[in-house]
């Protein structure tokens, strides 16, 4: 029977559940909980390298997730319900023309509005570079972004900047021509990055340049999206500011549970100021879809 005590509930613990603390001696549940009352940033990550360096489990899954896409796409390319031609994303398929059973049974075009999301998992198959180029830059900016922002709200700025870049498409791309690539949600971790840098004082300058010459190039170069990667640019930095530009709380002193039902509060208002973020999305999808028309369609066709 142990007569150790842990210094902060006071109860007994044994041998195997002390832990040693600034002062004295810590059962493991309050050590626990102490942990889960740190801020994000002070917290021990999750998943580590032996050196103690966070693995972003996120970066890396959607890198596969886009890989094993593109080896669906090969094997089965040419197929009419091919993995290519079943996620691409096109207007059409979130526009009032989808909507009317008439028009939709005979060009057999339905209303789709996952492929927004789906056409960010696919890439060119015309050019392997467009997946090797986005994986890359995706792998860079997760590295630092994930263990930075956390690996919920990371993956929300990459899946809502994808979900912007296709409303950027339905806007003012052609509806009929179908768009694939994770560049969009690319885009929107470029934004996140610059106003991360900017929030904490550093240059902007390097990933400023970066972002204005792949702008230049996706305007110059064809065959290229840039309405994808300018929507993504622009949802990706509202989602930023949302998380990283909070309104200051009191900066007087405050006990630990005070201090960690801010954080909670604060992680609250994230995750609002995202789903308004997607909310006014949604909208903004609604009445691009109701400008795409039978008749609009036939005269983008002609």
């Amino acid at each position: 029977m142990s007569y150790v005590r842990c210094q902060r509930c006071d109860r007994p613990a044994c041998p195997q559940c002390q832990r040693s603390a600034e002062v004295g001696v810590q059962c493991v549940d309050c050590v626990a909980s102490a942990q889960r009352n740190l801020p994000a940033e002070h917290r021990p990550p999750r998943f580590a390298d032996k050196h103690g360096q966070p693995i972003p489990v996120v970066t890396y899954v959607l890198i596969a997730l886009c890989g094993l896409a593109y080896v669906a796409q090969w094997a089965t390319n040419g197929l009419s319900t091919g993995v290519t031609e079943s996620l691409w994303y096109a207007g059409f398929y979130t526009s009032a023309a989808s909507l009317d059973s008439q028009f939709a049974a005979l060009s057999g075009i339905g209303f789709e509005p996952w492929r927004m999301l789906t056409s960010a998992f696919l890439h060119s198959m015309s050019s392997p570079m467009h997946l090797l180029l986005n994986m890359v830059v995706l792998w860079m900016m997760g590295r630092t972004l994930e263990p930075a922002l956390g690996w919920a709200r990371f993956l929300a700025i990459y899946l809502i900047s994808a979900f912007g870049g296709s409303v950027a498409v339905l806007l003012l791309a052609n509806p009929l021509a179908p768009v694939v690539g994770a560049s969009g949600a690319v885009y929107g971790l470029f934004a996140a990055l610059f106003l991360m840098i900017r929030r904490i004082g550093g240059s902007v300058v390097s990933i400023g340049a970066l972002i204005a010459v792949n702008l230049v190039i996706s305007v110059v170069w064809s065959g290229i999206s840039w309405q994808a990667h300018v929507g993504g640019l622009v949802v990706g930095a509202a989602c930023a500011a949302v998380l990283l530009f909070q309104p200051k709380s009191d900066q007087t002193l405050v006990g630990a549970e005070e201090a960690a039902q801010r954080r909670r509060r604060m992680r609250r208002r994230q995750w609002w100021g995202l789903a308004g973020v997607v909310v006014i999305l949604m909208v903004i999808t609604a009445i691009g879809a109701m400008q795409i028309t039978p008749e609009s369609l036939l005269a983008a066709r002609g």
